[in-house]
């Protein structure tokens, strides 16, 4: 069973930064896609990043040129880094995995910014942003 556990989120002041860590787990192979999503109160879920099986990424209009997916060379961490933050970015972030279900080098190919593309999820860190 896939497992992910979020770390790194905190309490920032306006323009600061942060690098949230995702810990994967229970990993079948290397074929996976990922996201990050997050949630303010009161709001729908956002997505905020997403990486596919190429490495390719794609990000939300309101993080973007801010915010950076990526993860280590074993593909069992995955980073969001973010700078400039703002306090409009103060939200519970949420890290999501999914099987790719082409086996055959084809990427996933899905919107990695739709929740329900995705099939594990952590529990989130909180991250705030104080003006």
């Amino acid at each position: 069973q896939v497992q992910l556990v979020e770390s790194g989120g905190g309490s920032v002041q306006s323009g600061g930064s942060l690098r949230l860590s995702c810990t994967a787990s229970g990993l079948t192979n290397d074929n996976y896609y990922w996201g990050w999503f997050r949630q303010a109160p009161g709001k729908e879920r956002e997505g905020v990043a997403g990486m596919d099986t190429d490495g390719s990424t794609t990000y939300a209009d309101s993080v973007k040129g801010r915010f950076t997916i990526s993860q280590d060379n074993a593909e069992t961490i995955l980073y969001l880094q973010m700078n400039s933050l703002k306090p409009e970015d103060t939200a519970m972030y949420v890290c999501a995995a999914g099987a790719n279900e082409y086996d055959d080098g084809q990427i996933y190919g899905g919107d990695l910014l739709y929740a329900l593309e995705y099939t594990y999820w952590g529990q989130g860190t909180q991250v705030t942003v104080s003006s």
